[in-house]
């Protein structure tokens, strides 16, 4: 059976280790994996997409106040937002990761938190690869039935989040902190953003669940198009 053809976007300038991990974690659920990155030629077509971590988002894009002490990366940004307007129409799974979350948000027209630890007082400060952070779920989401649990521990490597939900989209998770972690499109059927790295969280049976569903839809939109 072919493998679906899975996009994931990137800086040109992304580790290999880091890239491995995203390999890996859709080749291992049956996947083709692709690097998409600014400088990097594009596929005519994909049957799936994954939005990836990285720099900070413009702050304009949701009107917001310009940090000038953050990485931003305007030409992925311009590459993201473009793939996410041409394949979501076609109704392309598409899962968000980390930046990717914020990413899909803004383009349905939402806004993001830019500094939490600016907005949030006494926040502490989280930056691991390690499942340290306790993330709750909404019980009636698409993401709780394909993470099968009603709660996780997750990584966290971010300093923004998701502030105002977009058109359409539903916030179906939080930390015990009470920021946004999880969101998902109500007008699609596998629009979903998650604030952690399930990629990085290898043995971890919940989060390679995601990682699964996002292959198999995309494989079910591949045989339907044949």
């Amino acid at each position: 059976m072919p493998r679906p053809l899975i996009g994931i976007t990137t800086s040109d300038h992304k580790s290999r280790l880091a890239w491995c991990f995203d390999w890996f974690a859709v080749w291992r659920h049956g996947g083709r994996p692709v690097r998409l990155s600014p400088k990097r030629p594009r596929p005519t077509q994909l049957d799936g997409l994954i939005i990836g971590g990285g720099d900070d988002i413009q702050a304009h894009l949701y009107d917001a106040e310009v940090q000038l002490d953050v990485r931003v990366d305007p030409e992925r940004d311009e590459l993201e937002l473009a793939l996410l307007e041409r394949f979501i129409p076609q109704h392309t799974p598409v899962l968000g990761i980390c930046r990717g979350a914020q990413l899909i948000n803004v383009h349905l027209g939402g806004t993001l938190d830019p500094d939490i630890h600016t907005t949030h007082e006494g926040l502490k400060r989280r930056r691991t690869v390690l499942p340290r952070k306790t993330v709750d779920i909404v019980g009636d989401s698409q993401l709780h039935r394909l993470l099968g649990v009603t709660w996780c521990r997750v990584n966290s490597l971010h300093h923004q989040a998701v502030n105002e939900a977009g058109t359409g989209v539903r916030i179906v998770a939080r930390d015990r902190d009470g920021l946004v972690q999880g969101i998902e499109s109500e007008a699609h059927d596998f629009l979903i953003g998650v604030q952690w790295h399930p990629e990085w969280l290898i043995f971890n049976r919940p989060q390679q669940r995601l990682i699964r569903a996002l292959v198999e839809a995309s494989r079910r939109r591949s045989h339907s198009e044949d």
